[in-house]
């Protein structure tokens, strides 16, 4: 009695907010998700410049310090949290139906629920994998992302080749869930009616989506490239030269060397060599 009092409650709600909640959903598909989505691309994408390229811009992010916890809460974890939420309550009120209709608006529209729950299942995974946040879930089976590190920690984690083709498909169900939900995101704010506009809207959805699935694909190819032991000694160098602008005492392996090279300087002017 209660359960079903409680249904009751929450479909009023739903009816009576549904106009709210569904701009608000599609308008958190493009900000801040889909913004975030492409940032997130493009700065991994950066790893075809080299290691180094891409350790400045991770480095850039982590500019932030502690504000950088409550930025991904507010502006990736929350409003990701709700669209998925809502995603799959619209997804709850219909079955797909390609087999009876097969044309192609009614395939964009099954392929954009498809994909909306295969990027849900691979941002979860992907949190799992290499965020922080999954460090507690992922324990010392898998090896983790470290910030002050990037390329060559992501390089080791994403060594094996079915952990790229899972990244592949993952990220380009997301990447087709956002460039298609912006030819929806249109109609729904009507800012697009006639089908002229339309069809500018499906090829400004196309030109985004391939150039931010080449971004992602780029980032596969790049970590593959990476090697690990150079860009272990480009992160140390890195960290080394943080460390003395903030005043940091230096690592133990950085004392260690100028330990060893004390000794030549001092002797070089005696022997004349």
């Amino acid at each position: 009695m209660n359960v079903s009092t409680d249904e009751s409650a929450a479909a009023s709600f739903l009816g009576r907010n549904q106009f709210l909640i569904y701009r608000l959903f599609s308008l958190s598909g493009l900000v801040p998700v889909g913004g975030f989505l492409a940032v997130h691309l493009l700065t991994n994408a950066s790893i075809l410049g080299g290691a180094e390229s891409f350790q400045g811009r991770v480095d850039l992010i982590h500019s932030l310090g502690a504000l950088l916890v409550p930025v991904e809460i507010a502006l990736i974890f929350l409003p990701i949290l709700f669209h998925a939420t809502v995603g799959f309550m619209i997804i709850a009120g219909g079955l797909p139906n390609v087999g009876s209709y097969p044309y192609a608006g009614n395939i964009r529209y099954t392929l954009q629920r498809a994909t909306g729950m295969i990027a849900f299942a691979f941002i979860v995974w992907h949190l799992i994998h290499l965020h922080w946040l999954g460090a507690p879930v992922r324990g010392n089976a898998l090896p983790g992302f470290d910030p002050h590190h990037a390329s060559s920690t992501l390089a080791v984690a994403m060594g094996s080749m079915v952990m790229n083709l899972l990244y592949a498909i993952g990220m380009l169900s997301a990447v087709y869930h956002f460039a298609n939900g912006l030819w929806s995101l249109g109609i729904t704010w009507g800012l697009w009616t006639s089908p002229a506009a339309m069809r500018r809207a499906n090829w400004v959805s196309v030109v985004v989506g391939a150039v931010l699935a080449a971004a992602g694909l780029g980032s596969l190819i790049g970590v593959r490239r990476v090697d690990v032991e150079a860009a272990r000694a480009m992160e140390g160098r890195r960290e080394e030269m943080r460390r003395m602008l903030e005043g940091e005492v230096p690592l133990p392996s950085a004392r260690m060397m100028e330990t060893a090279v004390e000794p030549r300087a001092v002797e070089s002017p005696r022997t004349g060599t």
